[in-house]
């Protein structure tokens, strides 16, 4: 089964900021922007237990208590285990560094073996208040390490988490699974192999208006050929496309700050917004699904789902392509589609 006939809808719910990502949000402000996107329509809801350390997955739980659990689809992570007991130093997240500090203190394990991935997802079922998972992502897999490592954990993820979730998926106890990252290169290793296959992906930061040329090149085309859809995380490159300070999780860098004036003052001359550009682009591919959008605030889903339906001019897809955009062309010319530049709506 595609991502495609599960998903409900093109726009999902981000849910890491409910992690205390970046900021400590109240438990109200959290629960009212899950209503937020309820009440936009939004009935696909992503995220993790690395989140905030259990909390993102508590308090969408809490939120989505209410409502009829066949009306919305659910997917979570495996690759990180909380563990009951508290970190007495800062908790390790990776690549992702502090962004989390606010969330709760627990220890966390990085770990994609069997064992692991059964007892993250016996956590993450309680944590969610629920008695099924739709989706599972391997998450980050291999992000932190390099050369040997790097495979030895990523072979740690095929014996152990591809398995079980292949399993899962063939029984029916989930209805699909792929990898949740923010790198190409672990899904391209993925598709290559035998067994198991991913049902789709999930590919934060890496098919936006910033950063886009890889992942159209080599990951997008054998995904296209296999039948993998993607869904996109992280269409706003952590916020810095919508006038935030943070790309990749940390302050942008000046040269990424530059390349975002441009891109607002092309935005400017065709009279459209930002987001509406960042989110139609994401979702342009024909292998996209449907693309995940964090917030923290209840005001914020609203401009996503206006960002979703709004016109953008063919003329701005043309001035893009031609100034800003970073495609270089294609090694097989016919996958130039359309759909990807948004030429045509």
């Amino acid at each position: 089964m595609t991502l495609k006939n599960i998903l409900p809808g093109r726009l999902g719910f981000g849910a890491a900021p409910l992690g205390n990502m970046f900021r400590a949000i109240p438990d109200d402000e959290a629960r009212a922007t899950v209503e937020a996107a309820w009440d936009q329509g939004i009935r696909y809801y992503d995220t993790a237990p690395v989140y905030g350390a259990g909390l993102s997955e508590t308090r969408l739980g809490e939120a989505l208590a209410d409502k009829p659990r066949d009306e919305y689809v659910l997917s979570t992570k495996v690759g990180r285990v909380v563990l009951d007991e508290v970190e007495e130093g800062e908790p390790d997240f990776g690549e992702k560094g502090g962004i989390f500090e606010h969330g709760n203190p627990n220890k966390i394990l990085h770990e994609w073996t069997a064992d692991a991935t059964e007892r993250s997802i016996e956590d993450s079922l309680k944590r969610l208040g629920t008695d099924r998972l739709d989706i599972v992502w391997v998450h980050d897999i291999a992000q932190d390490f390099h050369g040997d490592l790097w495979v030895q954990k990523f072979e740690e993820a095929r014996t152990g988490a591809f398995r079980v979730l292949s399993r899962l998926r063939d029984e029916g106890v989930i209805r699909a699974w792929g990898l949740g990252v923010n790198k190409t290169e672990p899904i391209e290793l993925t598709l290559a192999l035998d067994e198991p296959q991913p049902d789709g992906f999930l590919l934060a930061g890496r098919y936006t208006l910033l950063d886009h040329e890889h992942a159209f090149q080599r990951l997008l085309p054998m995904a296209q050929e296999q039948d993998v859809d993607m869904v996109v995380g992280g269409p706003y490159n952590s916020g810095v496309l919508v006038g935030g300070a943070h790309f990749e999780y940390q302050q942008a860098p000046p040269e990424v700050i530059e390349h975002v004036k441009k891109l607002n003052t092309l935005v400017e001359k065709h009279g459209i917004s930002m987001k509406a550009a960042a989110l139609q682009f994401s979702l342009a591919h024909p292998v996209t699904a449907a693309a995940v959008v964090g917030a923290s605030r209840p005001s914020r889903i609203a401009e996503d789902a206006a960002a979703l339906e709004e016109r953008i001019p063919d003329a701005f897809w043309s001035d893009l392509r031609l100034s800003l955009i970073h495609i270089s062309e294609p090694t097989r010319p016919e996958r130039m589609s359309y759909a990807v530049f948004c030429l045509k709506k």
